[in-house]
């Protein structure tokens, strides 16, 4: 284990109730122990990608999480929930030792927010997630982004351990909008992208990840 630590109890943070309405009520406590050395906490990822404890009551830039070492260590070890505590309302959990952080979120868990120059020889860039820089990246695959008309999202491939699918930030997506080919209609993902100059034909194989047709 090494020295960075980002259990709870160095965050120190005052644990609140919470009660969230959806088709049941959920009732928490943050850091309660529903077993000896056990301790649980409740996370919430918006659309932009930041990350927030779930029971806050101001979401934005000022009360997410900004240390770029704690975000890559929470991001790293991001997975889907298997246990069988809060599966329906959290369905992601990122473990830390005996702890266990519960992860829900607006669309994606993951949401690319920037795009970082590779050291590859092939000038290839690279995706940044989960606000972390350098320290979480996925090769960019410019062929393979997708944007649901339905939504105006733009979404580009992720780890499968988490459904394959992540979300590009809005003001990400909203550049790349401009580079969309529309041959089948606007009703219909966009066919082609250009990228660094060069028109690529579009995969949309990401629809079929999402339940989406062509």
């Amino acid at each position: 284990m090494t020295t960075v630590k980002f259990s709870r109890c160095l965050l120190n943070l005052t644990s609140r109730t919470h009660i969230l309405s959806t088709t049941r009520f959920l009732h928490y406590v943050q850091g309660q122990s529903p077993e000896p050395k056990v301790r649980e906490y409740f996370y919430f990822i918006d659309h932009q990608g930041q990350l927030f404890l779930d029971d806050s009551k101001m979401k934005n830039f000022t009360s997410c999480f900004k240390e770029k070492a704690f975000l890559g260590f929470f991001f790293s070890r991001l997975k889907m929930n298997e246990t069988e505590r809060f599966r329906e309302d959290f369905p992601y959990l990122s473990p830390c030792g005996r702890e266990r952080n519960f992860v829900r979120c607006d669309d994606k868990p993951i949401v690319f927010t920037k795009i970082l120059p590779s050291r590859q020889a092939d000038g290839s860039s690279l995706l940044s997630y989960g606000g972390a820089g350098e320290l979480l990246t996925v090769r960019f695959e410019p062929e393979k982004i997708c944007m649901l008309p339905s939504s105006g999202r733009v979404y580009h491939p992720a780890s499968p351990v988490l459904g394959g699918v992540g979300l590009i930030k809005s003001s990400l997506a909203i550049e790349f909008s401009r580079d969309f080919e529309f041959e089948n209609g606007e009703t219909n993902p966009p066919t082609h992208f250009k990228w660094k100059g060069v028109r690529l034909n579009l995969t949309n194989e990401l629809l079929s990840l999402m339940g989406e047709s062509q």
